[in-house]
Formats: C-alpha cells, structure tokens, sequence
C-alpha cells in the first residue's frame, strides 16, 4: 500500500467510528519504513501510546478489519499483544515504550538471541519520568537498543536552514556511515584505536554544534538526524544505519501532525481525539472535550476569579481537560507540566505548601500514575490540592488502558482524602467551592461526556424492609430509573468519602436492603465500602472498547438488566 492509500484508509475509520487521527496521520511513512526495515513479529517494535501506530495496524495483517477500529469486538485504538503478535506491548500511557524496550533488549542478550528492539516514541513523551529512568538506565541493560524519537512538535531541536539539514542528511546516509565503519575497522586492526577516538570526538563535536544531539550521546545513544519523516527512502535508509551498528542508536525523525489532511494539519490539537466525523463538512467534528471536562473548567474559572489563590494544573491536555479557558484567562496561575503526572501531583504540592489552591484536571487513567505522589506528597501533610477527576467511570471507545475505573479503590485507602461524586454541572461546582474552602485535599471524580445543568433527586427515606438504592452522581440518573420501576429509594452519595454512616445505620436498622450502583471497579469500590447487600459495577477484569452503551449492556449493567436481577432476587415492585 501507498502511504496515500493508508492515510485515506485512517480517515475512512476514523470519520466513522472517532479516533486519534492527527499524530497516526503523521507517522505512516515511519510504519511503513519500520515494516520494511525489520521484521514486525521477530523484532519487538514497541510504539509509545497507539495514538501514532494506526499505520502500523494497518501494514501488520489488521488492514482488512480496520473499519472496525475501536468499535465493540473490533480492533483496539492502541497496540494490544492479545490482538496481534506485531504488537510488542500494551501503548496506551506514554512514556514507557523505552522502558519496555530495554526490557525486551536485556531478555534478548541474556537469552542469546538475535533480534532488534526498536522503542518509537513521540517527543512530548520524552519529558516523561519513566523515560528519563529509561535513558540512564540504557547503557547499563544492554549495549544495542535502537530508539526512533517521533518529533511532530519540534520540540527537541529544530533544524535551522539549509546546512543543518545538509549535515543531518549526511549522517543519516548510508554511504557515510559505511565509510565511518570501514574506517573505524581499520584503525582497531591497525590497533590504532586513537585515531578511530578523535575521529569520533570530532564527529560528536561538529554533530553537537550543529544538532545539539550531544544529551543523547551522554547516555549512550548514537545520533543520527534529524530525518525527515515524510520521506520514506531516507527514513529507511536511517532505520538501516541503526540496524547494522552495533551500538545503540537514537535516530531522531521529524513529522507532521495531521499530515495528509488539512483540517488535521492546520489544526492538530482539535484533530488529536475526535469523534466520528463527516468528512464533506469536517469543521463539524465533535470536539475532543466534553461536556464534564468544560463545567469544570467553567466552575475553576469561577473559583479563580474570586480567589486569587487558585491555580490549575494539568499534564499535556489542557483541552482534554477543558482548562483551555483558564489557560487563556489567567496565563502567569496556568500550569502544563507536559505528560509527567508524578511531576504534576508533586509540583501541586508545593504550590499548595507555597499558599496557594492547586486544582488538578486529570484524567482518571492518567492520575493511576501519581498516586504515590497523592498519598507521599499531598495527603501526609494534608495539603489543599483539589484533584478534578476526569473520564472517571467507563469512557467506551479508547478501550482497556483508559477506562477510568479504578480512581476511587486505589484513593479510599489514603487517610485525610475526601472524595466526591457530583449529579450535575451546579452541583460539580458546589463541590469545587466545598473542596477549596475545606483546606484539605479532596479528589472530584466526573465521567465523560454531557453533564446534566441539573438533576433533582428525591430525599433519601428510611422504609421499614425497603430498598435503598445507593449511588454517586455518575450513574444517579440510571439509579433514579431503576428505583421508579422497583419502588425502591434512592441515596445520592455525593460524598463518597467520608459516606453518610448515620444514614447508612438507620436503614439498616429499619431492616432495609442496601442496593450499589457504581461506575467504577467492584474490586475495592463503593459498594464494598458500605457493605451493600447487592453491587452493581464493572467486574473484576480489564474492560475492552465499545460504546458506554454496548458496555454497559454486555455486563450487565444497564437499567434493564439491573432492574431484571432486582426483581429477581425479590427487589422489585410488591417484594420490597
């Protein structure tokens, strides 16, 4: 296939079914230089955050079924190994590709086989911890990695004018290197192994001076670029270079987002996630944020304009998030640490300790990554950081790495935290009033996609042998149904942590059945906490991709299926 017909072969898919289409546009012609260049089964390719690798699904056996991309039993947005053995890892978090990598590197040497690893990753992935650790770790594990670096922001170094992309043609060439071995190979058998030192030192030198590439070679890593990424015969030729040299070799290729694709080109940040599209009318596209993700940013902004104290954080999604407001409304009190989310959590800390109110949008899935940095940092010395939780809950489509279910089991053990589930956008910003006025650090956990303005609940009752349904703000809309069509009460537990334990005493005391219905983990959820005598909530496995709705009826846990196990085990209307 041409990189033409793959790119239109993303766009199709991605039109119909959403996806991340700007950085995937960008790296078809390194998937398809990679796959030629190495063996997509015996190497071990592993792509840093599948947002870049459609290509690579498509030119490794997954192209016939590619209009299925993210839909329920179709292929996965991200590099899974249980859907193709071209898939070396799991690429939904960034910044572990080189971890992995030097994992699968040092199991290669001390096994005695012979294959290449290749660790592909973007460069706002660079500025993550885990890679920094990769890279001093790097000469220590093994002595052959080859690390492709995707710069589609130019953010390491930017080739300035027309001898800088000369030389960095140069060094990628096939020619020179071969000529540089040929005359390394010599010098040694003529043990004349300073000439081969200076001529090195030279090289690294002029090299430096010119591409700045000198951090990398301090870790051990050989330079070679910057390549253009878009040109297939010299990306090959790079990718080639990397593979005969016996050392470990960084070859730093230069992209563009959206490459192929105007709207995506001239717009990478809106084109990064998007949901389906038309594509004769592409300016109509969904945007990548939703509803939940601009209430909150709507309730900081609020916050911020009446206390000078408040400032907001987030790590490389200040859209996603739906800080773009904030960003743009109080520039000098917006923070974007870039995709570090240890860094983020930490850096809130200080912030905090310094005498001011951070509040923190992250995703769920994301936060997993800092939750030493919760408890270690912020919670010991019950600092005012107010984490804002976004897609907590089952977010559909992005699939296993992204479902946001596991945020409340992995925070409910942390002593101090309190931890809120709001119904609606009046009551999210209620919340967020609450938490900053506390002075202590609270965690607000909201799913994705539209926020109701307001959703009124009945009072809690207390029924001698009733129902009691309770739920956090996530699923109190499906908990209100449930309970119309079963006579059974509602509790909205928009405190999930402390809970209200004096309700909670009461209806049992009254002989009450305590139903849970949760969009989180079972495992360690709330459910569990309060001891309920039946839990519904996503089940003890990793949840794939599908819509909500086709998730959340595969397992049960739509209104209709709730309400069938309800009336089944004597919940329902006249068996209260």
């Amino acid at each position: 296939m041409t990189a033409g017909e793959i790119r239109e072969k993303i766009i199709d898919a991605v039109s119909r079914n959403g996806g991340h289409l700007a950085s995937s546009l960008g790296a078809v012609e390194l998937a398809m230089a990679l796959a030629e260049t190495f063996d997509p089964v015996e190497d071990r390719i592993v792509w840093d955050v599948g947002h870049q690798a459609y290509a690579w699904k498509i030119l490794t056996g997954r192209g016939g079924a590619f209009g299925t991309l993210r839909t329920f039993g179709g292929l996965s947005g991200f590099p899974l190994p249980s859907e193709s053995p071209a898939d070396a890892a799991v690429g939904g978090h960034a910044g572990v590709a080189l971890s992995v990598a030097e994992g699968y590197a040092a199991a290669r040497d001390l096994s005695g086989a012979n294959r290449h690893v290749v660790a592909v990753t973007g460069d706002s992935s660079l500025v993550n911890g885990t890679c920094f650790e990769a890279m001093n770790n790097l000469a220590a594990a093994t002595g052959k990695i080859i690390f492709v670096l995707n710069d589609n922001g130019m953010s390491i170094s930017k080739p300035a004018g027309s001898f800088s992309r000369f030389l960095g043609r140069l060094i990628s060439g096939v020619g020179y290197n071969r000529a540089k071995s040929a005359a390394e190979r010599a010098g040694h058998a003529l043990k004349l192994s300073f000439l081969s030192n200076f001529y090195h030192g030279i090289e690294t030198r002029v090299k430096s001076l010119f591409l700045g590439n000198i951090y990398f070679e301090r870790f051990g890593l050989r330079y070679i670029g910057p390549v253009d990424g878009h040109d297939l015969k010299a990306l090959k030729e790079a990718l080639s270079v990397a593979k005969d040299d016996k050392r470990s070799v960084i070859v730093h290729v230069v992209t563009k987002k959206g490459k192929g694709f105007r709207p995506a080109e001239e717009d990478p940040t809106r084109w990064h996630g998007t949901g389906p599209f038309d594509r004769n009318d592409p300016g109509a596209a969904a945007s990548g944020s939703g509803g939940w993700s601009e209430a909150a940013g709507r309730a900081i902004c609020a916050l911020a304009q009446k206390d000078s104290r408040v400032v907001a954080l987030t790590a490389g999604m200040k859209d996603g998030t739906g800080l773009d407001g904030f960003a743009r409304a109080y520039p000098s009190r917006f923070f974007d640490v870039g995709i570090a989310e240890g860094h983020l959590v930490s850096f809130a800390a200080g912030l905090a300790a310094g005498g001011y109110r951070p509040f923190v949008a992250v995703y769920s899935t994301f936060l997993q990554r800092a939750i030493d940095q919760v408890m270690h940092d912020v919670a010991i010395a019950s600092l005012p950081v107010v984490f804002c939780i976004d897609r907590a809950g089952v977010v559909g489509r992005d699939g296993v790495t992204h479902q946001g279910l596991y945020d409340y089991a992995m925070l409910k053990t942390i002593p101090g935290l309190a931890i809120y589930e709001p119904k609606d956008a009046e009551d999210l910003e209620k919340t967020m009033k609450e938490a900053l006025e506390s002075g202590r650090p609270a965690a607000i956990r909201y799913p994705r996609g539209s926020a109701p303005a307001r959703l009124d609940c009945p009072a809690p009752r207390i029924e001698k042998g009733g129902v009691a349904i309770w739920s956090g703000g996530s699923w109190l809309a499906k908990a209100m149904e449930v309970a119309s069509r079963t006579g059974a009460g509602v509790v909205y537990a928009r405190s999930l942590k402390p809970y209200d334990s004096a309700l909670l005493e009461k209806q049992r005391a009254a002989g009450m059945k305590i139903v849970s219905i949760e969009n989180g983990a079972l495992a360690g959820g709330f459910g569990e906490t309060i001891s309920a005598d039946v839990r519904f909530g996503w089940p003890d496995r990793f949840i794939p991709h599908g819509s909500p709705e086709e998730l959340e009826k595969a397992f049960g846990l739509d209104a209709d299926s709730i309400v069938a196990r309800l009336s089944a085990q004597g919940a329902g209307k006249g068996n209260p």
